[in-house]
């Protein structure tokens, strides 16, 4: 099993994350932060990841810390799970509808951190989540796991809808770039030797 266990500790915020790639869509998500914490479940869900996140953060501050390190800690998991990389897709995207909203992602686990996402949210907050906060949450974890992460909404009037067929999009994409391949089991998917 390609598993992580995390614990990222700041005096602003204290992170715990278990993840197992190959899990079954399994979630125990307590962040403080409850729609925030929906989310997380539908990347674990939609990525057909078992994932237990258990942040406690300075939320009277602001929610920024919290989102942002739980965005760490999941980039640090998953790039701990992959281990070698060896076997792997590597690369995944998904074009995920969700009613009336579109949304595409693209993820390529390069060991090169980039992130590009591009969406105008009219909300300032769905639910008690900050809209603001899925900027340094996808760049956190693009960061921490060495990905090329890629996010799109391209139609949509549902703020909620926006917010969630993003998390959707890239959970699928996830679950898709971490898939091991049978054909290419041992090889490191790279001309270049190194990932």
């Amino acid at each position: 099993m390609r598993r992580a266990r995390i614990h990222r500790k700041t005096a602003e915020t204290d992170v715990r994350i278990h993840l197992e790639l190959d899990g079954r869509g399994k979630a125990r998500i307590a962040t403080g932060i409850r729609f925030f914490d929906h989310m997380i479940e539908q990347v674990a869900r939609h990525g057909a990841l078992d994932l237990e996140i258990a942040a406690r953060g300075d939320l009277d501050v602001d929610q920024h810390h919290t989102v942002e390190d739980v965005g760490i800690a999941l980039g640090q998991a998953v790039r701990q799970a992959l281990g070698s990389k060896r076997g792997i897709l590597r690369a995944g995207y998904f074009v995920m509808p969700m009613d009336e909203t579109l949304a595409v992602a693209a993820l390529d686990f390069s060991g090169r951190a980039y992130f590009a996402g591009r969406w105008k949210i009219r909300a300032r907050r769905v639910g008690d989540f900050q809209t603001e906060l899925m900027e340094d949450f996808f760049q956190a974890f693009a960061q921490a796991a060495g990905a090329a992460v890629h996010l799109r909404l391209l139609e949509g009037r549902s703020s909620h809808h926006q917010v969630e067929a993003i998390f959707k999009a890239f959970a699928r994409a996830l679950r898709f770039a971490v898939s091991r391949d049978r054909r290419l089991r041992g090889v490191l998917p790279s001309t270049k030797g190194l990932l």
